[in-house]
């Protein structure tokens, strides 16, 4: 199983990957869900993770406008087309 990146509480959370940041976001998350936390640390981990769950969100948009789609044009040839999003129901 290969190994998840280790994302440094000290790295400045813009700079980043989307990899690293999600990693952090997941180690808080189960830091906060242990019920080990003081108020004062529950807090801060809960507006650090607010951040990272932002820029991972801006990772993926950004991924997502590069994404090309492969379809069939009218004369029934593959041509790539921007990434449509699928509308939510």
């Amino acid at each position: 199983m290969p190994k998840k990146p280790v994302a440094s509480p000290s790295a400045p959370a813009t700079a980043l990957p989307y990899e690293a940041a999600f990693a952090r976001l997941e180690a808080l998350v189960e830091s906060l869900e242990s019920g080990e936390v003081s108020l004062a640390d529950m807090v801060a981990k809960f507006e650090e993770g607010h951040k990272l769950l932002k820029i991972c969100q801006e990772r993926l948009r950004s991924a997502e406008l590069k994404i090309e789609q492969l379809k069939l044009d009218d004369a029934g040839d593959p041509a790539l087309a921007p990434f449509e999003e699928e509308s939510e129901s």
